[in-house]
């Protein structure tokens, strides 16, 4: 019981570490500070001031959204559940490419292929966690199952804006509004995790009430 309340928590401490190292960038890198036109892969590549130290922090970020999926694993023996998680892990493992292997280079510079690398494994980042608010909106109660959807038309929404604004990323061109839409994207999915970690950690503590007040 213990366990699984300390890999819940580490649901909430990831989103909070991710908005922290954003945050973070606005103080280490000179030009990052103008969210609305800059992504928060510039954060990481290659030659940014902010690598070396954003690097290891999304790792970290990794290692904690692993952690949580093995907590909602142990919530419930339900297949959608397991299902919920297992996405959330691949989302995670998968994540970890984006820091070392598949790392962008600076605006404007570098090699473009690498770009589009870095791009596709965005693109599947994302799926996953589409995938991820799906099959949560099925898995627990109604209010859960409408705020899921709602996420869901969030993150649709905002990946399009995304992929639309970020065409000028590999040549240098301006991308204005670029970071707005990513972060409103990626903030709703980190906010997603953080009410559904929220909702089983609640769920597990009513739980333990009802078995401590049983009669012996």
């Amino acid at each position: 019981m213990m366990l699984r309340k300390i890999l819940l928590v580490c649901g909430l401490l990831s989103s909070l570490l991710y908005v922290s190292i954003d945050l973070l960038a606005a103080i280490r890198y000179g030009d990052y500070h103008r969210f609305a036109s800059q992504a928060i892969s510039e954060l990481m590549a290659r030659g940014a001031p902010t690598e070396r130290l954003v690097d290891p922090l999304f790792l970290l970020y990794g290692v904690l959204v692993m952690a949580f999926a093995a907590g909602v694993w142990m919530s419930s023996d339900r297949s959608r559940v397991h299902l919920t998680a297992g996405l959330l892990f691949a989302y995670a493992a998968l994540g970890f490419l984006g820091p070392t292997l598949f790392e962008m280079n600076m605006r404007g510079t570098g090699d473009s292929r690498a770009d589009l690398l870095h791009i596709v494994l965005t693109s599947l980042l994302g799926l996953l966690a589409l995938a991820a608010v799906w099959v949560g909106a099925s898995t627990w109660q109604r209010s859960f199952r409408l705020y899921s959807l709602a996420t869901l038309l969030v993150l649709v929404v905002f990946a399009v804006l995304t992929a639309l604004a970020s065409r000028g990323l590999s040549t240098g061109r301006p991308t204005p509004w670029l970071g707005i839409a990513e972060r409103i994207e990626i903030g709703a999915f980190l906010l997603w995790v953080m009410v559904l970690a929220d909702s089983l950690l609640r769920a597990q503590q009513t739980m333990g009430r009802r078995v401590r007040l049983r009669p012996a």
